[in-house]
């Protein structure tokens, strides 16, 4: 039955953007990416308000008695606690994506969005700060563990020339999501007193369209070949997502695959940190996801108001200039999928940080001569949209891409919880840091971030190789060399050959001699 489903005119992989393979990323980037966009930066115009209920609650229901100093770490915690959240779901991704595979996962977790969307919702009737607080966090979850999975899912249903556009989706849709949370939380609309807990449940609606639609399509093929052994599953999977042509040549990659591995069973976390073949892959995921949250975005993206404040623009104008700064986060988004196939990862990576480091040591020094030079505040803000434009163009969503990329089947879930605990663990670290950072060393905490981007940039440039329509299997080839590790270790038996049966690769091995 699989052998006849494999029978075609033409024996080429078709790499086609396809009707189904658009649908499937919109789908799980819309209900998932797009509600971590929102969620950081949701909490940024109603900051005031969220405070100020902080602290009527807590003197009124409990009788606290509060300062200026304790609002701002209650806020700041709520601000960092949806990191916590996002960091707790990325220790959980390697063994729900194995249990449950990549789309089985992604369906299942919606509950924690109902759960913390109704928590904030019904958080100021119930008079509960606490609601609000632990609804951040279980969100949090929710996005530690899509943040993941996402990304594994469009990477492992892509063919190989596609794996960039489609990985990039979910960046356009983070920043979509900041885009949305930036327009609602205008004063005319949501931001007012009353209406804030409503602003922060408004995270159950597309994750609803999602539960409805996703449920719908396949799993992904990888996951079901390598993982599950269903060969007649996996065509079916990859017939769906590419009608047009003869997938015979990718069922054979991904046989390939399956034979390289010494064991079918995915690697710990443990596993894959000894591992000595995969070395500079996990130096490099530790190095650019730590990187692009120290970079300092987070810190624009939470503390938006706070920095156009600070740099002299006047208070009606600040909601409209943070607008303007979520649409730019959109059209760069967009322009980093449109051209990463053409000119690839490196490039997009290193001047995406090159120019967050160049912003990042503008805004420090804009800043310093504002006093004089009054034009200055305007170089600010120019700052501020060149480290967003610059971020959301590359170093949004290549990491993520890349940690697909650069590990094979067994390796992945666990490279991801690995790469999704760091970027998280950097999250909680500025959104709590910042506030205070930037009190005690002013405009002069932006050289830190200018620092640690131009160190970033020099990483990719030198270590990292462009992975552009390369398979996985060629990708740990590329890595051989530096890891010290020859090409035929990579494979579990030394010397592998294709065996052929009725036009496509088997799942016994051949015989070396």
């Amino acid at each position: 039955m699989a052998e006849e489903l494999l029978e075609e005119k033409y024996g080429k992989v078709t790499g086609h953007v396809t009707p189904s393979l658009l649908l499937v990323a919109f789908l799980s980037s819309f209900g998932s990416s797009m509600l971590y966009g929102f969620n950081l930066a949701v909490v940024n115009s109603p900051a005031q308000h969220i405070k100020e209920f902080y602290n009527e609650t807590l003197t009124e229901e409990y009788g606290w008695e509060t300062d200026e100093e304790f609002l701002t770490v209650l806020y700041s915690l709520t601000v960092s606690i949806f990191a916590i959240g996002g960091m707790t779901g990325a220790l959980l991704v390697g063994r729900l994506v194995t249990t449950y595979g990549r789309k089985g996962t992604l369906v299942r977790i919606t509950v924690l969005v109902f759960l913390g969307g109704a928590l904030m919702g019904f958080s100021r009737s119930c008079r509960m700060p606490a609601m609000v607080i632990i609804g951040r966090f279980i969100t949090g979850v929710h996005s530690g563990i899509s943040l993941s999975v996402v990304p594994m899912y469009l990477g492992e249903i892509a063919p190989k020339n596609l794996r960039g556009f489609l990985g990039l989706v979910p960046s356009i849709h983070i920043c979509l999501g900041v885009f949305i949370a930036q327009v609602l939380g205008l004063g005319e609309l949501l931001g007012k007193k009353e209406h804030w807990p409503l602003l922060l449940s408004l995270v159950v609606f597309p994750t609803m369209v999602q539960l409805v639609f996703l449920p719908w399509f396949p799993e992904s093929p990888r996951y079901l070949l390598i993982e599950k052994g269903n060969v007649h599953a996996t065509i079916t999977a990859l017939k769906w997502y590419r009608p047009r042509g003869n997938i015979q040549a990718e069922v054979e990659e991904m046989q390939e695959e399956q034979r390289s591995l010494t064991s079918s069973e995915t690697v710990t976390v443990w596993g894959l940190l000894k591992d000595r073949c995969v070395r500079w892959q996990v130096i490099t995921i530790i190095v650019v996801n730590i990187g692009m949250q120290l970079s300092g975005i987070d810190a624009i993206w939470f503390y938006t108001n706070d920095i156009f404040k600070d740099a002299g623009i006047p208070e009606p104008h600040i909601q409209y200039t943070t607008v303007g700064t979520g649409a730019i986060e959109v059209i760069s988004g967009m322009l980093g999928c449109f051209t990463i196939e053409r000119v690839g990862r490196r490039p997009l990576m290193i001047g995406g940080f090159l120019f967050m480091g160049v912003c990042c040591a503008g805004i420090t020094v804009s800043v310093m001569l504002q006093p004089h030079l009054m034009f200055m505040r305007y170089i600010s803000v120019g700052c501020v949209v060149g480290i967003i434009a610059g971020f959301c163009i590359g170093p949004a969503g290549v990491p993520f891409l890349l940690t697909a990329e650069l590990f094979k089947q067994s390796h992945r879930p666990a490279a991801y919880t690995v790469a999704g605990c760091l970027n998280w663990l950097s999250n909680f670290t500025i959104g709590f840091l910042f506030p205070f950072l930037e009190m005690d060393m002013g405009p002069y905490c932006y050289l830190l971030f200018c620092a640690i981007s131009l160190g970033v940039a020099l990483y990719v440039t030198i270590i990292i190789p462009e992975t552009r329509n390369k398979t996985f299997m060629e990708i740990s080839q590329m890595f051989a060399s530096r890891n010290n590790i020859l090409e035929e270790e990579l494979t579990s038996n030394g010397h592998l050959k294709m065996s052929m049966m009725n036009g496509y690769g088997t799942l016994g091995h051949s015989n070396s001699t």
